[in-house]
């Protein structure tokens, strides 16, 4: 079987998983790689055959996304010529993890295609949605890779096609510690804004990973660095606690690994919404939004919170398959 994995790059999460899931894949058949979307600052360790700078969301600095830059670095004629060009009849799959231009290629060809990932559990309407629905939101979660049939992570198994996360295999295998620190991953704030609020909070040490960081530095107790897969997943291993957007990946592993997790999901996203009334299903804490005059509650969160004791089973050979054979 001749399979093509087409894979988001938006964020680094449909990346991070993917590291995992193309060696299950290969199992199945000879297996070519797509990526499109230009903000993962993570690689694969695979060769990528085809490359797009596809359908992207740009994050701005103030905990939402940058409508304008979106609007102006997305050409609609580009990408329906891409559409039309991209080669999907060459397979006889197509694994998509939330990716536009080979969902769209397939749907107008005629070419099987199973969406893989955790966008994919939207699908299902059992996954959490906060009251009142955004009808753009679920727009977009539907139609923007569109698959009729599916293979979804979340993180409980809201429906029978629903597995629980991929946790990467660097995480999973790891011997977690605590060096008393807490990560941040917040990629649509400001770094400089997170060190002047992060300061004011004492004892307590903060590593802060930037998507617009080159290279490490360090004021007081805050360190920032930029985003890499090895220097983060170290920072999350040895962590207390952990901050981050109300995405998929990272909480996920941040729950397996046993640490307190606070999320914050960006403005303007749908998908983090959701994800956040899940975890808030979870117990897990959560903050609408990160400014100046909530940094108390931070500090609070710090000295009360405690982990949740949530596990997840190694779940991915069985997804994979069923998404390449059960339909």
């Amino acid at each position: 079987m001749k399979i093509l994995y087409a894979i988001q790059g938006t964020g680094n999460g449909h990346i991070a998983r993917a590291i995992d899931i193309v060696p299950h894949l290969e199992q199945h058949g000879t297996v070519d790689l797509f990526v499109s979307g230009a903000q993962a600052t993570i690689s694969l360790p695979f060769p990528v055959k085809y490359k797009s700078k596809g359908l992207s969301f740009f994050m701005g600095g103030k905990g939402g996304i940058n409508f304008l830059r979106t609007f102006k670095e997305n050409s609609s004629r580009q990408v329906i010529k891409e559409i039309n060009s991209f080669p999907v009849e060459k397979y006889d799959l197509i694994v998509n993890d939330f990716e536009p231009i080979s969902a769209w290629a397939a749907r107008q060809k005629d070419v099987p295609l199973v969406a893989l990932g955790h966008q994919a559990a939207f699908l299902s309407d059992k996954t959490p949605r906060p009251h009142p629905s955004d009808p753009f939101g679920e727009w977009i979660l539907h139609r923007y890779a569109p698959a009729k049939k599916y293979v979804g992570f979340h993180f409980k198994s809201y429906d029978k096609n629903i597995y629980t996360p991929v946790i990467r295999s660097a995480v999973r295998d790891a011997r977690p510690g605590n060096k008393g620190h807490c990560t941040v991953y917040l990629p649509a704030y400001d770094d400089k804004k997170l060190v002047k609020w992060f300061l004011k909070i004492p004892h307590t040490k903060w590593h802060i990973f930037s998507r617009t960081c080159k290279t490490p530095f360090h004021v007081g107790d805050v360190s920032v660095y930029p985003v890499s897969n090895e220097g983060f997943v170290t920072s999350l291993l040895q962590a207390d606690s952990i901050i981050c957007g109300a995405g998929f990946e990272t909480p996920a592993e941040v729950l397996h690994l046993n640490k307190k997790l606070l999320v914050i999901p960006m403005r303007q996203q749908y998908e983090q919404k959701c994800n956040a009334l899940a975890l808030r299903k979870l117990g897990v804490a959560r903050m609408k939004r990160l400014r100046k005059s909530k940094i108390h509650k931070i500090e609070q969160w710090l000295e009360e919170s405690k982990p949740l004791d949530i596990w997840f089973p190694d779940t991915t050979a069985e997804a994979v398959a069923r998404a390449v054979h059960k339909f």
